[in-house]
């Protein structure tokens, strides 16, 4: 692809992607220097068609970014009045007091919010100061400098047939170039992928580690709606399968923000996750909740949970590495976008100061060390241990031993543990199907619970069938004889849209299928897949999801 002929834009500062972390950069670039030629490239139909998130916001990032945030009607209203938190059991559960937490666990002074419209909002205020906006460009291709720094990226590239190949509607797209490129796709986007390993940015850190975020957004009896009110649970119906749990946000007009997360670390290939949170709604707690109301959106995606300790370095020749494209999840206060939008104003400042001082196309060092140091880097480390202490020793041990690492390391600055390292990667951490016995679930029953093809009609998501799948295997055969054959099909189970299927015609070799036109880009499947075949790439721009709300 790099042969083709394209036509090229200059600005000071390219930016991939609008989410928290982009829009961030590109309001406080503007902020700095307002003559800054600025540009964000959003590879979703509109800006937050691909945001996903919870969502509890801590607002320190957008006070420190906007503090007249208010004043300028962000979609931020919401204030958590009930923090609850649950150890489900099958038929009942025990709640959680709050006392023996950390401050810094506490929900109340946080907002609930559609991350989706806030991004929304965002890229209003950005467009409002001359920052140029462009929605269905995905970034396809790095360019890089004659030192082998980034200078760009390629977006825009339309009418490729299915075997790659362009056809007559063929549009090459542009090279965009910039003095520093920012790359704040999201979990394990595909360029941050490629720049991390090109520049070996996660030499002496640990694995990075993940887990699989799934959410609906219902409409519920009045009567049992409570705004503001926060729930979480861990236990049932995982137990000890894997790692993880639900959460339910009661949110504006009478809406709730229901979702599951699976830690994808689990060993049992045949976990479902989908259908572990299908079950979930049917606690008793939660049936009762969502009895005669109605699902109105479906969505899911992948979230960094190594934590501190899995950071790449965030800066490199050229650019850096913003949100989750570095991984800034606080795992048990399950939240991020405070973080992605402290990255985004973070690397903007320091790119400011180089381009001051006639820079361009360095590595922005001053970016890494504020990144890891200040608010981010204080944020993560005091909870480093937590998402290792439970994947080693479990969920009971590990409430308490997460919990006395977070008041030791709030109180005297330090862990009794050190750091606690990972391990295995999540695709090393799957076992071999021999090894287990598949797991019966319940059938969905269409009124709580659904299966997964209806269910993804509710994240109105599309793909352009003509083009090239998205999803590139490495070696086809590899599908069959190492992940079906050794591992059980584990994609069948993983994958929360139905992308991947093996048909078994009897008296005949498996065939696996790729239904690429059903991914919600989550990512799973490149995180997950035991022999890592499946690569993430993206579609052409506008594919994909189109969340509303989410």
């Amino acid at each position: 692809m790099s042969n083709v002929e394209r036509e090229a834009m200059e600005y000071d500062v390219v930016i991939v992607g609008a989410g928290p972390a982009g829009l961030s950069a590109a309001i406080r670039l503007k902020q700095l220097d307002e003559d800054l030629n600025i540009v964000v490239l959003e590879k979703g139909s509109e800006v937050g068609a691909h945001i996903l998130s919870g969502a509890v916001l801590d607002p320190c990032g957008l006070d420190a970014l906007i503090p007249d945030w208010k004043e300028r009607s962000a979609p931020i209203s919401t204030k958590v009045t009930e923090d609850h938190f649950h150890l489900l059991g099958e038929a009942g559960s025990i709640r959680i007091p709050n006392t023996p937490m950390p401050p810094f666990m506490s929900n109340h002074g946080k907002y609930i919010v559609s991350m989706g419209n806030v991004c929304r909002w965002m890229a209003e205020q950005a467009e409002g100061m001359g920052v140029e906006i462009f929605p269905g460009m995905a970034c396809s291709e790095l360019i890089y400098g004659d030192n082998g720094e980034v200078k760009g990226v390629v977006a825009g590239e339309f009418g490729r047939g299915p075997d790659g190949e362009p056809t007559e509607a063929y549009e090459p797209g542009m090279e965009l170039h910039g003095k520093y490129v920012l790359i704040s796709e999201g979990v394990r986007g595909s360029l941050a992928k490629e720049i991390i390993a090109k520049y070996d940015l996660q030499k002496g850190r640990d694995v990075q580690k993940f887990g699989l975020g799934m959410k609906e957004i219902w409409e519920i009896d009045p009567d049992k709606h409570k705004e503001g009110k926060v729930w979480h649970s861990m236990g049932w119906p995982l137990n000890s399968n894997a790692g993880g749990g639900g959460f339910i946000y009661h949110a504006e007009n009478n809406q709730i923000f229901i979702g599951f997360v699976v830690h994808l670390n689990y060993k049992n290939p045949y976990v479902f996750p989908y259908m572990e949170f299908q079950r979930f709604k049917h606690h008793p707690l939660v049936a009762e909740l969502l009895k005669g109301g109605k699902r109105v959106a479906y969505g899911a995606r992948a979230i960094s949970e190594g934590g501190y300790q899995s950071m790449p370095k965030a800066a490199f020749p050229g650019g850096a590495l913003l949100g989750c494209s570095v991984g800034l999840v606080n795992v048990p206060r399950i939240k991020g976008n405070h973080n992605a939008m402290l990255s985004g104003k973070a690397a903007a400042e320091h790119v400011v100061a180089a381009l001051k001082e006639g820079r361009s196309g360095d590595t922005l060092e001053g970016y890494e060390t504020e990144l890891r140091t200040g608010a981010v880097g204080k944020d993560l480390k005091r909870v480093r241990n937590v998402k290792p202490l439970w994947s080693k020793y479990g969920l009971t041990a590990s409430l308490m031993l997460g919990g006395l690492d977070m008041w030791t390391n709030t109180l005297f600055g330090g862990s009794l543990f050190g750091t606690v390292k990972h391990g295995k990667t999540d695709a090393q951490s799957t076992s071999k199907a021999d090894k287990f016995k598949p797991i019966d679930y319940p059938k969905p029953d269409g009124v709580i619970s659904f299966d997964r093809l209806t269910n993804v009609s509710f994240a109105a998501t599309n793909h352009e069938e003509s083009q090239p799948c998205h999803l590139k295997l490495k070696d086809p055969q590899v599908a069959i004889d190492v992940d079906y054959k050794q591992f059980g099909g584990p994609s069948a189970r993983y994958c929360p849209a139905g992308v991947y299927e093996y048909l078994t015609p009897e008296g005949e070799e498996p065939k696996f299928v790729v239904n690429f036109q059903n991914c919600v880009h989550c990512k799973t499947c490149d995180i997950k897949e035991a022999s890592q075949n499946i690569t993430w790439t993206v579609p052409q721009g506008g594919d994909g999801p189109n969340y509303p709300n989410m």
